[in-house]
C-alpha cells in the first residue's frame, strides 16, 4: 500500500473551536487556546505521523473583517490556507450566525479540495436545533460531508480523523517522520507567554501585546529564556506589570510552569515590557514579528 500524505487546512470563524480540534487531531497542545477571539494569530501546522501516512494539520486565524494592518496579515494566513490545502476543515458552531462572512464561504464553495465541515460544540444543543443547522450548512456548501462534533468533550472526534485519512491523496512527507511542527522553540515559548496574558488580563490590553524571545539558551540541566512583552501604549506597561509587579510576576510564573512541561526541562524566565508604539500598524513592525512573509 503506497503512503499517504497531505495537508489539512482548519479555517473559521473565530472562536468556533478550531484551536481545540486541531490539538485533539494532533494529540499534542499545539495551539494555544482561550475563550477570547483572536487568541490564534499564526498559521500554526501541527504534524501526525504514522506508518503509512503523514497528516500536516494548519491551524488558522479566525476570518474577521481587518480593522487594522495585523488584522489583514491574519485575513491572508486564513486565505492561504485554501490554496495549498489538499483537505479544508471548516468549522463551525452550534451558535455562531451562520452567514457570518459569506464571502470567506464562497472562497471555500470555489476551492476544488474535499471540505469536512465540521459543526463544533453539539453538546449545547438539542437534536432538533441539530438538524436545523445541519440542514442550513448542506445548502450553504452542498459538497461539503458534515461531521457533529464536541471538540472539548471528544465526541466523535475519531470518526472526523479516520475521514481525513481516507481522502488524504498517495504522497511522501513533506517533514521528517519523527516532526510534530515545522516551528522553532521559540515560537511556542511566544504563544504560551501570550496565552497567559489572554488569560490574566480583561479589554484591549491582550490584543495590543506581542511577545518576542531575545535569548534561548539551552544547557543539560536547564533552559534561560529572556522575553520582552511588547506593548501599544505607556498606560497598557503599567497594567501588564501591575502594582509592585505582581501582574508580571503571575503571568511569569504561569508560563514558567508551561514552558517546563512542554520543554520537559527546567526553566528560568526572565520577562520585560517594552512600548512600540502602534506596532499593530506598522509594516516593519509586523514583518518583525513574523506576520509578514
Amino acid at each position: 500500500m503506497k503512503h499517504k500524505s497531505g495537508f489539512v487546512n482548519i479555517v473559521g470563524n473565530p472562536n468556533v473551536g478550531k484551536s481545540t480540534l486541531m490539538n485533539r487531531l494532533v494529540g499534542e497542545k499545539i495551539s494555544i487556546i482561550t475563550s477570547k477571539s483572536q487568541t490564534t494569530r499564526h498559521r500554526i501546522k501541527g504534524i501526525v505521523n504514522e506508518e503509512g501516512y503523514q497528516i500536516v494539520f494548519s491551524d488558522t486565524p479566525g476570518v474577521v473583517k481587518p480593522s487594522y494592518k495585523m488584522q489583514e496579515c491574519m485575513l491572508e494566513f486564513s486565505k492561504s490556507a485554501l490554496t495549498d490545502a489538499d483537505i479544508i476543515l471548516y468549522v463551525t458552531d452550534v451558535v455562531e450566525d451562520i452567514r457570518k462572512n459569506e464571502d470567506f464561504i464562497e472562497k471555500v464553495n470555489r476551492n476544488e479540495a474535499p471540505v469536512l465541515l465540521v459543526l463544533n460544540k453539539i453538546d449545547l444543543t438539542n437534536q432538533e436545533k441539530l438538524e436545523e443547522l445541519y440542514a442550513q450548512w448542506q445548502q450553504l456548501i452542498p459538497r461539503a460531508e458534515i461531521f457533529p462534533i464536541s471538540a472539548t468533550e471528544n465526541f466523535n472526534i475519531d470518526n472526523l480523523y479516520k475521514r481525513i485519512v481516507a481522502l488524504l491523496p498517495e504522497g511522501e512527507p513533506f517533514f521528517p517522520k519523527d516532526e510534530l511542527t515545522d516551528l522553532p522553540a521559540r515560537f511556542f515559548v511566544t504563544e504560551i507567554i501570550r496565552e497567559k496574558i489572554l488569560l490574566n488580563y480583561e479589554k484591549e490590553i491582550p490584543y495590543s501585546v506581542e511577545v518576542e524571545v531575545e535569548e534561548f539558551k539551552e544547557d543539560p540541566k536547564r533552559i534561560n529564556i529572556m522575553a520582552v512583552i511588547y506593548v501599544e501604549r505607556d498606560s497598557q506597561k503599567g497594567i501588564i506589570i501591575g502594582k509592585q509587579g505582581e501582574a508580571l510576576k503571575k503571568v511569569g510564573t504561569e508560563a514558567r510552569l508551561d514552558i517546563e512541561a512542554f520543554f520537559s526541562k527546567k526553566v528560568f524566565l526572565n520577562l520585560y515590557v517594552k512600548v512600540q508604539k502602534d506596532w499593530r500598524s506598522k509594516e516593519r513592525d509586523l514583518k518583525n514579528f513574523g506576520y509578514v512573509q
